[in-house]
């Protein structure tokens, strides 16, 4: 979760010829699949797409994110550059220790990633429900191992039979103090 605060703010209202105060605003955020399926609802389009996004759906989507209650929707036209920032940093953080050995890209298949294929994984593997409210990115990284755990073992090359097998073979032989 990520807490950011949006300062209190003194503007000058042109029609009434009168200053206008904002309180100072603390949002608490969660980037989650709850959040990406709420925009992907509103905006009928993936989020997680290559495409840029308008300034209104960026904004539609740190709206998704909040949790805090009863929060003035003219809030968010007072983020700052600080706190966009702030919000995109955490959008990108892995939020895990789990990393991966890159293999030979084996090719995509194309298919966009959207909420509810997200579900779909999630269905597939077992996960619980309540992980969708995790980090997207730890949320991601779990399906992930999960993928991989479920594998089937893979199967050694002819050459790395072959190198085991005399790794094997010296260990015995070394074992038994004998030669080969």
């Amino acid at each position: 979760m990520l807490r950011i605060v949006i300062p209190s703010y003194e503007l000058w209202d042109e029609n009434n010829q009168v200053f206008v105060y904002t309180k100072e605003q603390t949002l608490q955020l969660e980037h989650s699949l709850v959040s990406l399926s709420k925009w992907e609802a509103k905006w009928n389009k993936p989020f997680l797409s290559k495409g840029e996004k308008s300034w209104e759906e960026s904004i539609d989507y740190i709206r998704c994110m909040t949790i805090t209650q009863n929060v003035d929707p003219g809030i968010y036209s007072f983020l700052s550059n600080d706190n966009i920032r702030e919000i995109n940093r955490y959008i990108d953080l892995p939020m895990t220790a789990t990393t991966f050995r890159e293999e030979k890209a084996t090719g995509s298949n194309g298919e966009q990633i959207t909420a509810e294929i997200i579900y779909y994984w999630m269905i597939a593997l077992n996960i619980p429900p309540e992980y969708q409210k995790w980090h997207l990115n730890r949320l991601l990284t779990l399906i992930r191992v999960c993928n991989i755990k479920n594998q089937p073992p893979k199967k050694l090359s002819r050459r790395e039979i072959m190198k085991r097998n005399s790794m094997l073979n010296a260990k015995r032989l070394q074992k038994l103090h004998t030669r080969g």
